[in-house]
């Protein structure tokens, strides 16, 4: 069994990149490594790392449950982060998405759960 998983994200620029996500997560970096690459923990076992590689910048993606959509999309905005408008999915579930300054997708999925 796994003991943590982590998502990583390529940008072109870690500066800019470690400032927009500042604000998405609403806190600074939870560890910086190595120049090229900053990390967030987003929950006990889970890390969204954040690492310079030109070549793949735009092309990540990842997912975040949240227990209310509405909310966590309105404090996003609030600090600068423009998630779309929330969009009924399927069976509950509800979509908002945003990209980053390199273009990777980020989608705040409200209504998830384990097992439909």
């Amino acid at each position: 069994m796994f003991t943590h998983v982590l998502a990583v994200v390529a940008v072109r620029d870690i500066d800019s990149a470690r400032d927009w996500y500042e604000k998405l997560f609403d806190q600074p970096a939870d560890n910086n490594p190595m120049p090229s690459l900053v990390e967030w923990q987003a929950s006990p076992a889970a890390w969204v790392q954040v690492t310079v590689d030109p070549d793949r910048a735009g092309s990540s993606q990842f997912n975040v449950a949240v227990e209310d959509i509405e909310a966590f999309v309105d404090a996003a905005r609030s600090r600068g982060i423009d998630f779309g408008n929330i969009v009924d999915a399927n069976k509950g579930v509800r979509l908002s998405t945003v990209s980053d300054p390199d273009g990777n997708s980020i989608t705040a999925i409200g209504g998830f759960r384990e097992l439909y």
